[in-house]
């Protein structure tokens, strides 16, 4: 990164704003230097012009003709009008038929025929000892009895006065807008600083805040545009507010859910250390092997909630068929469902049921309401899928009474088990069905009549487009 590109990054949004304003202000101020030397040029042109065809009309006027011959008595107020530049040089000539000097200066300059503007304007720009000058050539023509022909008159100056002239009217046309344009520079500083004033605000607040205060910041009284980012940034430490709470919860969940299998392996263990060397330990050693077998699924239930619940806050939602769902977690738990004891029955249609949802969630909360149903339901066990009122529905149904009401109830919640041994967490399972349809716009859905034991994640049902529609 150059220099340059590093002074433009770390550059405030009032200097960029002024810089801006600035810019524009010199960018007009040169337009119009442009303009008004354009003008000015053409204002001093134009009056300057008629002075020299007024000096020149009058000298044309003082041309007599005596004895056959052109006399020229200079007039006093040609020389009058030509004083009204007086730094400039002036030069004339009179010049008879054949171009004959009659009076004047011999190398006074003379609008040549072969100029296309000499019959179209008197004015033509030549150089007056080396210096540019503007002459005007104007015809008399006499027809008398001892004279007969044109006499032309020849009048230049020099360009100081008119370029003098041109400067005057272009700073007259500049000073005002230089006044305008630095009470402009100072409005748009003080409204930029005004309008820049909520963001100092919204600085200070976020400061001065504790590091875990994630709550909103206002947005009252501020410019719209300062509401909208206000809006993006309460939405993203919403988002990290949930984040961290996650984090929170699952860790003290972790804490919670481990302490009573930690401890229980930890004092059966000692009790093998410590019991007689005749007894047999077979019996201690298969509780532990069990608790070990029961910290597993437990450590693996707590990762699995992480993983469901990093991903609905995270990823984007995608098009699911439920039926999909109900296969996966089927051909995860093969093992299990075609067990002997087990006897699980898959009930899905033709018809593909989607949702906008997240599938690795989905599956683990399907497969922790399975786990529930094989380990405290009774056969047979049905998975299914299907579609009500514009809901879809994922149930697992088994032949049992399901748990009691006031269990049930609790289902869901944090820490709360099937029983106070430890042996299971059917609650913590539960917690991550309950999280993952929540996330999703979902509900949780438990049911019973003679058929026994059913629940049900219900979602939104969203339109299916097959893959060869196109």
């Amino acid at each position: 990164m150059t220099d340059h590109t590093r002074a433009h990054s770390t550059m405030s949004l009032q200097s960029r704003v002024l810089s801006i304003v600035i810019a524009l202000l010199l960018l007009g101020g040169v337009l119009v230097g442009v303009t008004a030397w354009v003008n000015g040029q053409q204002a001093a042109r134009d009056a300057y012009d008629r002075i020299l065809i007024g000096a020149a009309s009058d000298i044309a006027e003082s041309v007599r003709i005596i004895d056959g011959r052109a006399v020229v008595d200079l007039p006093v107020s040609a020389f009058e009008l030509l004083a009204q530049a007086p730094d400039d040089r002036v030069s004339y000539a009179v010049r008879g038929p054949g171009g004959v000097l009659i009076t004047g200066f011999e190398d006074a300059k003379f609008n040549p025929v072969s100029n296309p503007r000499a019959q179209t304007s008197p004015f033509f720009d030549s150089t007056m000892h080396g210096e540019p000058a503007r002459f005007v050539e104007v015809t008399r023509r006499f027809a008398e009895r001892d004279f007969s022909g044109a006499v032309r008159i020849s009048v230049g100056q020099t360009l100081r006065a008119r370029q003098v002239m041109a400067l005057d009217l272009m700073l007259d046309a500049l000073v005002p807008i230089l006044a305008a344009g630095m009470v402009l520079l100072l409005t748009s500083y003080f409204a930029i600083r005004a309008a820049v004033r909520p963001l100092e605000t919204i600085a200070a607040n976020l400061r001065d805040r504790d590091p875990y205060d994630l709550t909103p910041i206002p947005t009252d009284n501020v410019p719209g545009e300062v509401e909208v980012m206000l809006s993006a940034m309460n939405r993203f430490m919403g988002r990290l507010d949930r984040q961290m709470g996650v984090m929170r919860n699952l860790i003290s969940d972790t804490a919670h859910q481990l302490r009573t299998p930690v401890a229980a392996i930890r004092v059966q263990a000692e009790s093998i250390l410590t019991a007689p060397t005749d007894d047999s330990p077979r019996r201690t050693v298969d509780r532990l092997v069990a608790r070990t077998r029961t910290l597993g699924r437990l450590l693996d239930q707590l990762l699995s909630r992480a993983m469901v619940i990093h991903r609905t806050d995270n990823l984007p939602r995608t098009l699911i068929d439920l039926r999909d769902i109900a296969l996966e977690v089927l051909e995860q738990r093969d093992h299990e469902v075609l067990s002997p004891e087990n006897d699980v029955q898959l009930v899905i249609g033709e018809a593909p049921i989607c949702v906008l949802a997240d599938p690795f969630s989905l599956t683990q909360a399907a497969s922790n309401l399975l786990s529930n149903a094989m380990t405290h339901g009774r056969a047979p066990i049905r998975i299914g899928v299907s579609q009500t009122d514009g809901t879809a529905r994922l149930w697992i149904e088994d032949a049992g009474d399901g748990p009691p009401p006031e269990i049930a109830a609790k289902l869901g919640r944090r820490f709360e088990r099937s029983n106070t041994s430890g042996e299971d967490s059917r609650g913590l399972g539960m917690s991550i069905v309950y999280a993952v349809a929540t996330a999703f716009d979902g509900r949780i859905e438990m049911a019973r009549d003679e058929a026994g034991f059913r629940i049900t994640m219900v979602f939104p049902l969203a339109q299916h487009t097959d893959k060869t529609d196109a």
